[in-house]
């Protein structure tokens, strides 16, 4: 089973959405291959703001720093049921591209078996975990290079992946593939290309777009009449129709 993930490293909901995708794959015993796809949230975001996350939110819908802090609040609530703790105080402003660029590295040398095969999910993971839990800004070069080596990427490709533009491209095909799904916003989830969830849903919704993937995919059960055998009496194959 292959599942497609558009999200941002910076996304509180995407974290949540990740944790509970996980959770409904281990309680449905699947195993699958997760690729994720990049989305910016905001493109225009720099990594050199000087306010708090609760003051741009509030700025952003027009709803002060109190709201801001409020919701803050409710989400690390939410995270900290699915075992995440957020400290939303200390994230610091932060364009996401590059990191973004990093993750398409990591899964093309992933994909040529120079590096584990999971090694794109541990770079998301540690993304994530960066920017809501350490407080670390994840679209300084040098912190993503940190972040990067250490689970596992050679720092001479980080290093030239972050001084040009690679991948740059395929962020934008990302997030414009993300936009022709009607996803508006992330996370976003594909399973098989055919069932999509949007947004961090309840486990439950996991599982049965899990369980109706799984039986698109199990083999026809063949039905008969008494005695009649399975290999088509009444049917044309490549040798022709018996009569």
């Amino acid at each position: 089973m292959r599942i497609d993930v558009w999200s941002d490293v910076v996304c509180p909901w995407c974290y949540i959405g990740k944790r509970r995708l996980e959770e409904a794959l281990v309680a449905s015993g699947d195993t699958a291959q997760v690729v994720w796809h990049s989305f910016q949230l905001d493109p225009s975001s720099t990594n050199d703001d000087s306010r708090d996350l609760a003051t741009r939110l509030g700025e952003k819908y027009g709803r002060g720093r109190e709201w801001g802090l409020q919701a803050n609040a409710q989400v690390t609530e939410v995270a900290a049921e699915v075992g995440l703790e957020y400290h939303l105080d200390q994230a610091k402003p932060v364009n996401t591209v590059d990191a973004h660029r990093l993750l398409h590295l990591a899964r093309e040398l992933a994909e040529s078996g120079q590096v584990p095969a999971d090694t794109q999910g541990r770079l998301k993971e540690r993304l994530l975990k960066a920017y809501f839990t350490d407080g670390l800004p994840v679209g300084d070069h040098t912190t993503l290079t940190e972040l990067a080596t250490e689970i596992g990427l050679p720092a001479e490709r980080v290093r030239e992946v972050l001084a040009g533009s690679t991948y740059a491209q395929e962020v934008a095909e990302d997030q414009a593939q993300a936009l022709a799904y009607g996803a508006n916003g992330v996370p976003f989830f594909v399973i098989d290309e055919k069932y999509g969830v949007s947004g961090a849903q309840p486990v439950e919704v996991f599982q049965e777009a899990l369980r109706r993937a799984n039986a698109d995919r199990k083999p026809v059960t063949l039905i008969t009449a008494p005695g009649a055998t399975t290999d088509g009496d009444a049917a044309c194959g490549p040798d022709g129709c018996p009569i």
